[in-house]
């Protein structure tokens, strides 16, 4: 055993997905956190919008703890994809402030329940589930969209990496990296003739 409880740990993966969201925002511009860049719209701020409005359903309306953000359009309650995106009004400050609030509601709830207590999700066939399940949950869908924000920010100005200070990639530079894709284009186009 390592010392720590299993809610300890599920707290650290959820910070740790948290941190890395908000990092592919760092050092871009309005435009930058705010433009499409896939066909259905993927945008750096608008995840964070999401995943701001997904907390503060599932640790505080399921637990009967309510909490002021952005309606999801998944539960029928906004336009569709509306948590997807920010409006010209809503600033980055608003987003991200809005988001480390949800943050501390939702580490109270986690800290004042036991992992077996039982919420009441809003929608979805399995509407009553555990803390536990809600925290692997939350931790996947913000790991899920943290993924998502790795792409988007490459794709915006070519930072990749894990967190601030620890890439997690492999050391190359432009001219490795463009070789590589290369190679890996050659490879792709070798399978496809041979399928």
């Amino acid at each position: 055993m390592i010392g720590l409880d299993d809610k300890a740990d599920l707290r650290i993966y959820l910070q740790d997905a948290r941190d890395a969201l908000l990092w592919k925002l760092e050092g871009l511009s309005e435009y930058d956190i705010r433009r499409p860049v896939t066909p259905t719209g993927t945008n750096l701020l608008g995840l964070v919008k999401h995943v701001t409005s997904a907390e503060a359903v599932y640790f505080g309306e399921t637990f009967g703890r309510p909490f002021a953000a952005p309606a999801l359009w998944i539960t029928g309650d906004a336009e569709p994809n509306s948590d997807m995106w920010a409006t010209p009004d809503e600033t980055r400050d608003r987003i991200v402030g809005l988001y480390r609030d949800v943050w501390a509601h939702s580490d109270a709830t986690i800290e004042s329940l036991p992992l077996d207590a039982l919420g009441q999700v809003p929608w979805g066939k399995r509407a009553e589930l555990t803390l536990h399940r809600i925290l692997v949950h939350v931790i996947a869908e913000t790991q899920r969209h943290a993924g998502h924000a790795d792409i988007v920010r490459e794709l915006v100005d070519g930072t990749v990496g894990l967190r601030n200070g620890d890439d997690n990639v492999a050391p190359g530079d432009s001219a490795w990296w463009e070789a590589h894709r290369n190679r890996l284009e050659r490879a792709a186009r070798e399978a496809d003739r041979g399928a």
